[in-house]
């Protein structure tokens, strides 16, 4: 079966409002392009240290994880379509507001309220997927946005390139846009719907909280690490590939753009052609390895576009081996009263990584350069590697993960 039938028969028969979802999806992620080239704004055009644009970074991370939480929780309370109009809009507006800011602290304030209303979207948007898709096609909904996730990323790293080498606010100006756009777009296209709380779902899932289960928390550990060494290449890399490479904006948006279009055009037959045929746990760590690879590669090969776009495409595919199965994972090991906790502890993880990441990379690289960061970060792949390794070989080989269960990981 070719790529393009498995294509057609994965999309079809969803709803109309998972398709115009999605649709918003896909114009909002085609404006993210303020954090990636956001290390290179405050570096280049505002001339902030590398640890004050670490800081800054930082609070993006900072900011996602409060989004997350209290997005989360105003869902419940409000339903998920008035969270995603509030951030969508709220956002909008905060993008545009930043860039106007050239104080650090304005900087570093502005950019955690930002974040904090971006994030807010993501678990509405999670409850309104699952809102507008029957138990039948869930999955393939949320791999529908998927989709529209690394597609809008590509185009987004894309013009961002072209728009940082004219002008960087510009940036600002479109990533507020297409904010603004997704969120008056929602509110014509698609009716107002709430999701309805469940009580009792509430009252059992308190009685088996993930913080319990002792090979979940290994698990979080791990998946900490390896995020915080993927979480590099839309922070640090592209500075690195500015200021010690001396490459063009528009080669770095290129990069970018280029992991979207593999993940996006690649994963689904991928992974079709993989699950169900060995444990995740394997999946995962030959995704970090390939990771690891990737990463090191700047170290011991020449300072070229083609080493980039050699690293750029190991380190997409150890992303598309390693994160649908880490999703696999966390979702086997959940039931219907506990998988909100769970799935709350997983994002949490990645959020942490994304504010570590920048804040511990600007350390290394100020007191050792880029060469050491890039080898710390293949022996902490390396590290989570045998993490993951060990927790297969000592406690999981004998659990089984349903095919069904492979839902895609979003970025």
């Amino acid at each position: 079966m070719n790529p393009i039938t498995l294509y057609r028969k994965a999309y079809s028969g969803l709803s109309r409002n998972s398709w115009l979802l999605t649709l918003v999806v896909f114009i909002n992620r085609s404006g993210t392009m303020v954090l990636p080239f956001m290390t290179i704004y405050c570096t280049q055009a505002l001339h902030f240290s590398i640890r004050q644009a670490g800081v800054v970074m930082a609070m993006f991370g900072l900011g996602s994880i409060t989004g997350a939480f209290i997005g989360g929780k105003i869902t419940d309370r409000y339903g998920f379509y008035d969270v995603q109009i509030g951030s969508l809009l709220s956002a909008g507006l905060l993008f545009i507001l930043l860039g106007y800011q050239t104080h650090f602290y304005a900087i570093c304030a502005c950019t955690f309220i930002l974040s904090l209303c971006n994030d807010a979207f993501r678990p509405a948007n999670s409850t309104a997927i699952a809102h507008y898709s029957s138990p039948e096609n869930k999955t393939r909904s949320y791999s529908l946005n998927r989709l529209a996730v690394n597609l809008g990323w590509s185009f987004g790293g894309a013009i961002g390139g072209f728009l940082a080498a004219h002008n960087y606010h510009l940036l600002f100006w479109v990533d507020g846009c297409t904010n603004l756009l997704s969120g008056v777009m929602l509110m014509i296209l698609m009716p107002r719907a709430n999701a309805k709380r469940n009580l009792t779902q509430r009252h059992h899932t308190a009685q088996s909280s993930p913080y319990k289960d002792g090979v979940y928390m290994l698990f979080i550990l791990f998946v900490v690490l390896f995020a915080f060494c993927f979480f590099q290449i839309f922070t640090l890399q592209p500075v690195f590939y500015k200021t010690e490479w001396h490459l063009t904006e528009q080669l770095i948006g290129g990069l970018m753009a280029l992991n979207g279009f593999l993940v996006a055009f690649v994963e689904m037959v991928l992974i079709h052609n993989l699950e169900g045929r060995r444990h995740p746990m394997q999946y995962i760590c030959f995704g970090i390895f390939l990771t690891a690879i990737g990463l090191t590669l700047v170290n011991w090969m020449p300072a070229m576009a083609l080493t980039g776009v050699m690293s750029i495409i190991l380190v997409s595919f150890g992303e598309m081996f390693s994160m649908p199965f880490m999703n696999a994972f966390w979702i086997s090991r959940t039931n219907e009263h506990n998988r909100g906790q769970y799935a709350a502890l997983y994002t949490i993880a990645w959020s942490t990584a994304q504010v570590l990441a920048p804040a511990l990379g600007s350390q290394i690289i100020a007191f050792a350069g880029y060469q050491s960061l890039w080898w710390t970060l293949g022996a902490i792949c390396l590290l989570s590697i045998a993490g993951f390794y060990g927790l297969y070989q000592k406690r999981l080989k004998t659990v089984k993960v349903a095919p069904e269960m492979l839902l895609p990981e979003t970025k």
